[in-house]
């Protein structure tokens, strides 16, 4: 583990306190409406091409939550920080949005909806890959005014089913109790990305990200959703009680 690079993110009240081999990421309780986040990057002052992580690399490290079902996402693992303002509610940093580039552990409560195929799940723990075109920042200016059709649900189901042919995705969902130490290991190559848990594989695909990426630990209590009937939402979610994520002996 190499602890130089990395930084911390925090919104107000938000910790990252050290314990033994790792840290522990909390947001404080609150009601929706406020984002709360901890955050653990290699990124944080790059540009994207100067993003630390290529395939191959293996990346492993123990974790547990302090509650099954925790509101908003947490999770941990590798991304190009593409939209560059967390998942629609962050706060934004000075890099061009792009397309999404990922291999992660990432779980996402039940409102969230994170997939573009209807065939993939969207919430729960997601071992998942997206991989997208790899186009200039500046080549999606001109499509931002059709953001505006999101707010139209025939339209913005067009643009769900169109986005399709940039960003490929592949995913499963994992069932454990993530209030207990499991160990996580997932295996970036050029030929794809292979996850385990407590040294057993469960789930390997032959979709790879490209380009160079970020590690990423995180928690918070943001929630996306983009359903297939068209509907978009983007927002907070009240956690009534602190909630955390601890993470230890971080190899890469």
């Amino acid at each position: 583990m190499n602890n130089t690079f990395l930084s911390t993110r925090l919104t107000a009240g938000a910790q990252v306190t050290p314990v033994e081999n790792g840290w522990r990421l909390s947001i404080p309780p609150g009601a929706a409406g406020a984002y709360r986040w901890a955050q653990l990057d290699d990124y944080m002052d790059l540009p994207r091409k100067a993003f630390r992580h290529v395939a191959p690399l293996a990346l492993s490290l123990r974790a547990r939550v302090s509650a099954q079902g925790l509101p908003g996402t947490w999770g941990f693992g590798l991304w190009n920080d593409p939209f560059s303002m967390g998942l629609g509610v962050g706060g934004a940093r000075r890099r061009l949005p792009a397309l999404p580039q990922t291999a992660w552990f990432f779980h996402a409560s039940d409102d969230n909806y994170l997939s573009l195929r209807d065939d993939l799940p969207a919430n729960g723990m997601l071992m998942g890959v997206f991989q997208a075109a790899q186009l200039p920042a500046w080549s999606l200016l001109p499509a931002a005014p059709l953001l505006a059709g999101l707010v139209l649900p025939p339209l913005a189901r067009r643009m769900r089913r169109a986005a399709r042919w940039l960003v490929k995705e592949d995913s499963a969902r994992l069932e454990l109790d993530f209030t207990a130490w499991h160990e996580y290991r997932l295996e970036w190559r050029a030929e794809g990305v292979r996850f385990a848990v407590d040294g057993e594989m469960r789930f390997e695909t032959r979709l790879s990200p490209r380009g160079r990426m970020g590690l990423v630990l995180w928690v918070d209590n943001q929630f996306a959703a983009f359903r297939p009937d068209g509907q978009v939402r983007l927002g907070t979610q009240a956690n009534p009680v602190e909630a955390w994520l601890e993470i230890t002996n971080v190899e890469w």
